[in-house]
């Protein structure tokens, strides 16, 4: 038989449950509640009950148990460690100890430094300074308990560059963590760093206001960007490879920054640059990642960095990067992973205040909606602000532009809605954008952040996954196609995403047009170019580059916010290999060669961001102009074709007509005025002046094309 363990737990702030053996059950009992100083807490009622062969006990206190100590619950002749459970998953225990302060964290002076941890349920509160990072033994200081379970030291002297650690004495054993708002870190994270960060200010370039539905994402990895051998970057796979110009490929081309800017973006979303773990940044090219597994979320991770044995380092190379890219005109957005940590059992976290910081299901596990073991609980109040804390302090610092949230439907909506008002209290133009797919975590679905709860926050956008899917096939079937692989009945669905998603036809996923985030490719699943090479593997690769480029056009030309995956516009392949998250340079890297291999297509891409930028008739701000300047046109099978008209107010154009053949024919599409149309796109070319002029009532489509005319 299975031996039981007595033991006690501490679940609500008056409330302990304890478990011990039917052997130690006697007709009298006895029960005491202590401190471990020897002070004695009273118990106002204790309830038994008896469950295969274990004394369930229920203990209620008559006032609540102060956290900060060590308790021991005396029955009979057991002594009982109470351990502090489920009561910091209460709402009680959040009021009780919500710290609003803005001191959390290390603050540095010349003439001393200051700790400030959260850290409710710990008993004691130690901080050990290294002078070296490689060092074991340090010196070591007392913290003192302040209100609401915070602990604070400081200790007088000039501390630069010292690193450490925190030690803190919490469910009767001592654990080693380091402060989950540092803003340096040693190699791999293993220590703080106490860093003078006003030796970091730097001068930025103030970039003008930047309407959300004006913007253009181009998302990217910074290894990615220039590892390539021939990417013409000295710095490769490195913060600095960013601010390198006049870099060229094996042929000439642009390369890197300069051909960002001449590409035309607005913004670069960059995947993870938080310290992670998963990537060695002793030997950074040993092994790949994306990044979505977080540690330290106010450092910055070190792989990227020429050295990531100081700290400091890759602080400032990742200023000297984003200042660079903003004087070229192109903001910044990072990829933020609130969502979950890497490995929650060694997280600081869990480590400063255990079971609070996660999400739990009713059966007492650990929720898993992230798919990797662990969901942020969001609706905390010390974690919803330590999300806000960060979130101002990436802006305040680095003077970043914008988040993309992964898993954003993770998050409870009012988490959302919080930092939808404080950041844009900051930055009005700053851009918002996550994932909001509904994924099965322990929240009412009228609480979750999803893409269907979308007009619950107007101005957060949402990755547009059902436009995605209608112009290419599904993500998640990989021989599923789209308008752009031969699915004729998306045609719909295709307008519907075209204007926005906001109820052109339908019910509308958003309330506003730049809520949408359109799409046809991100980091995440094929490439498009590898999902066509599948859908139409018996096709040759000049009709897959039409496909393809009808995609793009279709991305680039729907109301909302485009957004494009690195290296799209040139045909990117990760070689078939859906999920790259951690595979090599040679599926992951930006190849430059294709880039030169395909300039044309690149020269079309380009001039469809162009031609986008000139015309504000593709950046409509309501639903209300969407539908007062949007006609369908008639037209065959697998064709959408539309006006837009009485434009003199808005464009320079007055009538404008699209046209996107998704089928194999050329077809005919009836004009809906007469007189001369200035053909701007057809079948080769994109042009902001007339390719040519057409005087007749119709016009040909050529197979897969997007074609467009104004009067």
């Amino acid at each position: 038989m299975e031996t039981i363990k007595p033991c006690a737990e501490m679940i609500k702030l008056n409330e302990i449950k304890a478990s011990v053996p039917i052997d130690s059950y006697q007709q009298e009992i006895s029960i005491e509640l202590k401190r471990e100083d020897g002070d004695t807490v009273p118990i106002q009622h204790v309830h038994f009950s008896l469950k295969n062969r274990v004394v369930q006990l229920s203990i209620q206190t008559m006032n609540n148990i102060e956290m900060g100590y060590n308790y021991i619950l005396h029955y009979n002749h057991e002594q009982l460690p109470v351990i502090i459970g489920e009561v910091v998953r209460t709402r009680d225990f959040d009021n009780l100890y919500y710290y609003d302060g803005d001191d959390l964290g290390v603050c540095y002076t010349k003439t001393s430094t200051s700790f400030t941890v959260w850290a409710p349920t710990a008993t004691e509160v130690q901080v050990t300074l290294f002078e070296k990072a490689t060092d074991n033994k340090g010196l070591r200081f007392p913290f003192t308990r302040k209100a609401k379970g915070v602990w604070t030291t400081t200790i007088p002297g000039d501390w630069e560059n010292w690193c450490f650690t925190y030690q803190l004495y919490t469910q009767h054993v001592w654990n080693e963590a380091v402060d989950p708002y540092v803003q340096a870190v040693t190699v791999n994270g293993e220590k703080g760093v106490i860093v003078d960060m006003e030796k970091y200010q730097v001068t930025d370039y103030l970039l003008p206001v930047v309407e959300k539905q004006d913007a253009i994402i181009y998302e990217v990895h910074i290894r990615d960007f220039s590892i390539h051998s021939h990417s013409g970057i000295k710095h490769k796979g490195k913060f600095l490879g960013f601010t390198e110009t006049k870099t060229k490929g094996k042929k000439g081309t642009k390369t890197g920054l300069d051909y960002l800017v001449e590409l035309g973006v607005t913004h670069v979303e960059l995947l993870p640059l938080h310290d992670f773990g998963s990537v060695d940044e002793m030997n950074p090219n040993q092994h790949y990642n994306w990044g979505y597994d977080p540690i330290h979320y106010f450092a910055v991770e070190g792989s990227y960095s020429t050295n990531p044995l100081d700290g400091r380092v890759r602080i400032k190379e990742l200023k000297q990067m984003i200042v660079t890219l903003h004087e070229h005109g192109i903001k910044v957005i990072l990829d933020v992973v609130f969502n979950h940590v890497y490995i929650w059992e060694s997280s600081d976290f869990e480590k400063i205040v255990p079971g609070y910081y996660f999400r739990y299901e009713e059966n007492g596990e650990m929720a898993n909606g992230t798919g990797v073991g662990n969901d942020i609980a969001s609706e905390r109040k010390m974690v919803r602000k330590f999300i806000l804390d960060c979130l101002k302090y990436w802006v305040r610092e680095y003077k970043i532009d914008g988040f993309r949230f992964d898993l954003m439907g993770i998050f409870d909506l009012e988490t959302v809605r919080i930092i939808e008002n404080e950041l844009k209290d900051i930055r009005p133009d700053l851009l918002l954008l996550g994932e909001g797919w509904d994924l099965p975590t322990p929240l009412p679905f009228e609480k979750k952040a999803t893409i269907k709860n979308a007009k619950e926050v107007p101005t957060i956008s949402f990755f547009n996954d059902r436009f995605r899917d209608v112009i290419r096939g599904s993500s998640f079937h990989k021989s599923d196609r789209g308008f752009i692989n031969g699915n004729k009945e998306t045609v719909g669905e295709i307008l519907e995403g075209l204007c926005g998603s906001t109820g052109f036809q339908n019910e509308g996923l958003f309330t506003n047009p730049a809520q949408s985030i359109n799409y046809m490719e991100c980091h995440d699943n094929y490439t498009v170019w590898d999902k066509l090479s599948f859908t139409n593997e018996t096709e040759e690769e000049n009709v897959r580059r039409k496909m393809h480029r009808l995609g793009t056009a279709l991305v680039l030309l729907a109301q909302g916010v485009p957004f494009l995956h690195a290296g799209q516009e040139f045909f990117r392949t990760k070689q078939g290999v859906e999920n790259s998250y951690n595979s090599p340079d040679s599926i992951n890297q930006l190849d430059w060669d294709r880039k030169e291999q395909f300039k044309k297509d690149v020269t079309y891409v380009k001039n469809l961001i162009a031609l986008r930028k000139a015309h504000p008739a593709f950046r409509l701000k309501t639903t209300a102009e969407i539908k007062k300047h949007i006609q369908p046109l008639p037209a065959p099978d697998h064709v959408v074709a539309y006006l837009m008209n009485d434009l003199y107010e808005i464009d320079s154009w007055n009538n404008i007509v699209v046209i996107h053949n998704g089928s194999w024919s050329t077809i005919e599409v009836s004009l809906p005025y007469l007189g001369q149309w200035h053909i701007v796109i057809d079948e080769e070319t994109v042009s902001l002046l007339p390719l040519y002029i057409v005087e007749d009532e119709k016009i040909h489509v050529k197979p897969l094309t997007t074609m467009m005319m104004f009067q």
